[in-house]
């Protein structure tokens, strides 16, 4: 089992008329990723609304606020378990064959224009065996290819954009990839989280954007930049591509500031906690049957007068040692953040 903690900073500065906000930051609760503590801070004290979105588990915060400074302060530990699976045992399935939940990641979405891409995916990999090995093909190809550059994009680049330019950010290998492996029906989609172990050269944590494509009976994790293990990838939201899962979602006249984040990962092997590493074996930690458990919030969530322990400082309960990745302001992801 892998045990995470994280930590997301935001801070707003309001003019004139009072703004909403959707943000999209709570981890996910599924039957493989069990939230174990949260907490939620807002200064100015508000009263938002908490919802999770049934279908794929996404949880989110809504709230509305004045004029002045906004500063949210959410921090999570989260346990994660792992189908581990031989990748040679994974077949594509067939379209009359896929699950109802996998049928709507087959189709072209904004970020990921599959539709223009058949001919070319089938000529650089319609002749590789269908399956895994197929999918990582794919992953291989938008790795190496695809130059990792902070900066390099913006919120209308696409997967069209980042196959010709050949550079981009988590956000731009993950629709190429997507992209390519539905012009090939496989079904796949986007997924937020936080980079854990990432380079230090590459700066401090940040949100990062990862794969999953249907193999078998099981949505498979796939990591486009090769920048960190699936393994230590907390999932946060879920959706076709980057328009669906941005972070934060705003109306009005608002200034942001960098999100600054921090993340552990707690090293206990004598109780059952190790370390995020790389491996050699498939890795899934969701079916392809909603898994959604209801949040342990609903509705009004607590205004947070209180200001929490941050969980990715908190000394671990059951001992051991928490690995951690410096904080300081993301920058290099490019997940979206919607004026």
């Amino acid at each position: 089992m892998i045990r995470l903690s994280y930590a997301i900073e935001l801070e707003y500065e309001i003019a004139g008329q009072p703004a909403d906000f959707v943000l999209n930051i709570h981890a996910s609760r599924t039957r493989w990723q069990a939230v174990v503590s949260e907490s939620l801070g807002i200064d100015p004290p508000l009263a938002p609304v908490l919802h999770a979105d049934p279908v794929h588990g996404n949880r989110y915060l809504r709230l509305r606020a004045g004029p002045g400074r906004l500063a949210i302060r959410y921090a999570a530990t989260v346990d994660l378990e792992h189908h581990l699976e031989s990748p040679e045992l994974l077949a594509e399935v067939p379209i009359a064959s896929l699950p109802p939940q996998a049928l709507p990641f087959i189709y072209p979405s904004r970020y990921c224009q599959s539709d223009r891409l058949r001919d070319f995916a089938a000529r650089e990999f319609g002749h590789l065996r269908p399956g895994h090995a197929r999918v990582q093909a794919i992953r291989d190809w938008v790795c190496t290819r695809t130059a990792f550059r902070p900066g390099s994009s913006n919120s209308s680049t696409s997967a069209l954009d980042t196959l010709v330019e050949r550079t981009g950010v988590c956000r731009d290998f993950a629709h190429l990839m997507i992209a390519l492996c539905r012009a090939l029906n496989i079904p796949a989609r986007f997924v937020t989280s936080i980079d854990y172990g990432a380079a230090a050269e590459l700066g401090p944590p940040d949100f990062h954007a990862f794969v999953e494509a249907f193999l078998g009976d099981r949505w498979y994790s796939f990591d486009p930049t090769g920048i960190t293990s699936p393994m230590g990838l907390v999932r946060i939201g879920t959706g076709r591509d980057a328009a669906d899962v941005s972070f934060a979602t705003i109306f009005g006249s608002v200034q942001s500031r960098i999100p600054v984040i921090s993340i552990a990962a707690l090293d206990d092997t004598a109780n059952g906690y190790d370390l995020p590493r790389h491996c050699g074996q498939a890795l899934s930690t969701i079916s392809e049957v909603p898994e959604t458990t209801p949040p342990a919030v609903e509705g009004i969530a607590p205004a947070a007068s209180t200001l929490f322990v941050p969980a990715s400082r908190t000394r671990p309960a059951i001992g051991g040692t928490m690995i951690s990745n410096v904080l300081r302001p993301a920058h290099r992801s490019g997940i979206l953040e919607n004026p």
